[in-house]
């Protein structure tokens, strides 16, 4: 069985829908229910795994005075950019361009790799050149996107480039093998005249089109032409349109409609009667339709050819943009040998907001090379942070078995483990903290829990060289504690009461409603835990199969941090000008999961 490391998860109060949109401060309610008071968090239930995370993945709100975390904070999209060139993208190019990056920027469909541009021309022989030609020859085409990890090039689907710019423009009109695709321009121009089409490289795409081998692109560009056409003439006989009359296509009706066209409803007057009740669907390739391959033979053929390692992936096959077309028809490639380069997908910048407030949490910089926030509140610096280790008892003997089974990250049952419990403040007032841990921890295998100093004080985050200072003048009483609680700390006190009386020799005590240690801006408090048999569940029956991560002691805990900061300006308005001193009483309460290792199973 695999050892666990201790760790601490703090719970977003979002996941609570009783206490949803009640800010805690000065101005927050205290008229709450004392049943959702007395409710125990537990950690176990289904939804308590998109409620808890580590204090790193925290924000903060200074105007509700609560935690939030990433799932319940509102998100906005400060600037769009290329992760592969850092070029920004106005957003007004995502509609016309869409979310891929139209520069030089391609991705090796195989390995993901960035691509680059080399020449295929043959390097001139340096003997044959002139002696006094010392310029190098320069590049021509065609050109080639090449991989440097796997070395794929774009010649293994026949695509070769004339330029090694405007890449993007390039490949959206080549297909695989090089055959060119026509635009939408040059469509319109075919269809008003078809005489353009009689050459040889007309008579080639015709044929395609007519042998129904056209791409996504090419059939919904069809297809919506000939819906538009038979818009624009609701006069038309054969149409159907005539009781839509001047509704424009965007219009909210329009759909509902066409729906009753099709199904024989419209107008109920003998004019709309006399008319043919269901719209004509498109007849041809030059209107949008495209048959269905039946015949998949030589697609089998292919595929058992190319065999398991030739066939495209499933991850390869979502990476292929589909508006730039395939091989494939339909627009999605068989075989690893149809891939086409991908070009690299945008990314965003978003600044954070509070769901309730709209207040900015956090917020980047808006140039792209840069990756400083102009405004971040993360959690961390207005909370304290939790961290919680095995200790043992003995400082100069070697641990007993239950220090050293915790220490291992496997706890025996039915034997009492301590650990010690840290909290540091990262505010610059001291704050009082009040825990509050349930006595049997949920579930079906109880384990027993004691918090021997559940209320206590932690002193400001002040200077170092502050502390050092007023360590080093501050008179013999500060010398004196200073030493009676270092000795307290290693246990050479023999006088302590509460941990068993004159135990000397170097042996730790334990004292009830006691810290452990006080730093500068940290405490550090002890947790004694009795880890249930996994043999005996609460209730009787039997035990059954554990489930997953069942034998994984969790306990939950309620933190209450108190203390005093300065009243803010819009809060106490004109009594802060007169009295810049002026404190305001801030609470904030929160649930917290301390896992503490795994029990061990007889």
């Amino acid at each position: 069985m695999a050892a666990l490391t201790p760790y601490t998860y703090i719970q977003c109060p979002c996941a609570d829908p009783s206490t949803l949109g009640h800010p805690s401060g000065p101005n927050a309610p205290t008229d709450t229910d004392a049943d959702e008071d007395d409710r125990t968090f537990d950690p176990r239930a289904p939804r308590s795994n998109y409620s808890l995370y580590p204090l790193e993945y925290l924000l903060y709100c200074e105007d509700c005075h609560q935690i939030r975390c990433p799932r319940c904070i509102a998100e906005e999209i400060v600037t769009y950019y290329c992760p592969n060139c850092l070029f920004e993208v106005p957003s007004s190019n995502l509609r016309s361009e869409g979310n891929r990056c139209t520069r030089n920027c391609f991705q090796c469909p195989i390995c993901i790799g960035p691509l680059a541009i080399t020449s295929l021309e043959t390097k001139p022989n340096p003997g044959l050149l002139a002696a006094s030609d010392n310029t190098a020859a320069p590049h021509h085409g065609p050109y080639a996107l090449t991989c440097s990890y796997c070395h794929w090039s774009s010649t293994e689907v026949g695509i070769k480039l004339d330029k090694p710019n405007n890449v993007h423009a390039q490949l959206a009109r080549l297909q695989n093998g090089g055959a060119t695709r026509l635009t939408g321009k040059e469509r319109k121009e075919r269809r008003a005249d078809p005489s353009k089409a009689q050459d040889a490289d007309g008579r080639r795409r015709g044929a395609s089109r007519d042998g129904q081998d056209l791409d996504l692109e090419t059939q919904f560009t069809n297809l919506k032409t000939f819906y538009q056409s038979q818009l624009a003439d609701p006069e038309s006989s054969d149409s159907g349109l005539a009781p839509l009359g001047d509704l424009g296509y965007s219009s909210p009706t329009s759909l509902s409609r066409i729906m009753h066209l099709y199904t024989g409803g419209g107008r109920q007057d003998k004019k709309a009667k006399s008319r043919v009740g269901a719209m004509r669907e498109a007849l041809g390739s030059g209107e949008g339709l495209q048959l269905a391959h039946l015949d998949e033979s030589a697609a089998i053929a292919a595929l058992q050819a190319a065999g398991h390692d030739g066939t495209a992936s499933t991850t390869q096959l979502l990476e292929q943009p589909p508006h730039l077309g395939a091989a494939h028809p339909h627009g999605s490639a068989r075989l690893a040998a149809s891939l086409r380069p991908i070009p690299y997908l945008l990314r965003t910048k978003r600044s954070k907001r509070c769901p309730l407030c709209r207040h900015i949490i956090s917020k980047p910089e808006a140039k792209i090379q840069t990756t400083r926030f102009r405004i971040r509140l993360v959690a961390g610096t207005y909370i304290p942070s939790l961290a919680i280790r095995a200790l043992s008892l003995s400082s100069g003997n070697p641990p007993g078995p239950a220090a050293a089974a915790a220490a291992g990250g496997l706890l025996d049952p039915l034997k009492p483990a301590h650990f010690l419990l840290t909290f540091k403040n990262p505010l610059f007032d001291p704050i009082k903290v009040t825990l509050g841990a349930p006595a049997a921890t949920p579930g079906r295998f109880a384990s027993r829990v004691t918090v021997l100093c559940p209320a206590f004080e932690v002193d400001a985050n002040t200077d170092v060289w502050d502390e050092a200072l007023k360590d080093g003048g501050g008179g013999e009483r500060d010398k004196e504690r200073g030493g009676r609680e270092r000795r307290r700390r290693k246990g050479e006190d023999g006088g302590g009461s509460g941990g068993g009386g004159g135990g000397g020799g170097g042996q730790n005590q334990l004292e009830v409603g006691k810290i452990w240690e006080r730093g500068r801006n940290w405490v550090s408090i002890v947790v004694e835990v009795v880890p249930a048999s996994l043999q005996a569940p609460v209730g009787g029956g039997q035990p059954g199969l554990l489930q997953e991560d069942e034998d994984v002691l969790e306990i939950p805990m309620f933190v209450r941090v108190e203390w005093e900061a300065e009243a803010g300006g819009d809060e106490v308005g004109a009594v802060v000008s007169r009295d810049r001193e002026a404190k305001e009483k801030r609470e904030l309460a929160y649930w917290c999961v301390l896992g503490l290792g795994r029990i061990r199973q007889s």
